[in-house]
C-alpha cells in the first residue's frame, strides 16, 4: 500500500509563479527526491508519493500551511490509498490502484472541498471525507499568519510556544491565540485518527 497527493495551486494564475513555485518545492523536498517521489507538472499541479499511507494527511497539512502562508494562495489535493503496480524512475509515469484513487477524489470531491480521499475502504471514506469537510471551515479561511503559525507548530512535534514567538518576533500568548484560531489542536486530533484509522484498516 502507498498513498498518492495529486494536487493544484488555487489562484496561480493571479500570483508571481517564483514566489509560491519556490515554497511548493521547498515543501515538496521535504518528502524526499523529485522525480522519484514528486513532480511538478503543467506549471500549477503535483503529484506526491507518502509511502506510509497514515502520513498522507500529515503531507496535506504540511503543503496548505506552506502555501497559505504564502499571499493568497491555496491548494486542492486528493489523497489516494492502494496499491501502487510497478515502481519507475518518475512518479508521474507510475500506476495502479493509488493513482487512480487520488485522481478520482481530486476530479469528483475536490469541487466541493479542498482536500479529499479515496481508499479501498468505502466506509472509510465517507467518515473522513466528512471529517475533512468539517476540518476546512477553519483551514480554508487560514490567514497567513495563521498558516504559519500552523507550519512552524507542525514542523517539529517538539517545538514550544515561546519557541515560535521567538522565530516569529511576537510574544507566547500570541502564538498560543493564533494556534487557536488555525485550530491546531483539533485538526492534530483528526491527524492522530487519521493515522489510527489507516493503519487498523492496512492491519487487516
Amino acid at each position: 500500500m502507498t498513498s498518492i497527493l495529486t494536487g493544484d495551486i488555487i489562484n496561480s494564475r493571479k500570483n508571481d509563479d517564483n514566489f509560491w513555485l519556490k515554497t511548493l518545492k521547498e515543501a515538496l523536498n521535504t518528502f524526499g527526491e523529485s522525480p522519484k517521489y514528486w513532480q511538478i507538472y503543467r506549471g500549477d499541479s503535483f503529484q506526491l508519493e507518502i509511502e506510509n499511507c497514515e502520513s498522507a494527511f500529515y503531507a496535506a497539512l504540511k503543503l496548505k500551511s506552506h502555501l497559505k502562508s504564502t499571499k493568497n494562495i491555496d491548494v486542492r489535493i486528493g489523497i489516494g490509498i492502494g496499491r501502487k503496480e510497478f515502481n519507475v524512475d518518475k512518479i508521474t509515469e507510475s500506476n495502479g490502484e493509488a493513482f487512480i484513487n487520488s485522481g478520482f477524489a481530486f476530479d469528483t470531491f475536490l469541487k466541493k472541498q479542498t482536500i479529499a480521499i479515496k481508499t479501498p475502504w468505502q466506509e472509510l471514506n465517507e467518515e473522513l471525507n466528512v471529517a475533512f469537510d468539517l476540518a476546512l471551515l477553519t483551514m480554508d479561511s487560514w490567514t497567513k499568519n495563521s498558516a504559519e503559525v500552523f507550519k512552524l507548530s507542525l514542523g517539529s512535534g517538539n517545538i514550544t510556544q515561546k519557541e515560535i514567538g521567538n522565530l516569529l518576533g511576537i510574544t507566547q500568548g500570541r502564538v498560543s491565540e493564533r494556534q487557536k484560531r488555525a485550530g491546531f489542536e483539533p485538526i492534530m486530533k483528526l491527524e492522530k485518527r487519521f493515522r489510527k484509522l489507516i493503519q487498523q484498516k492496512i492491519a487487516l
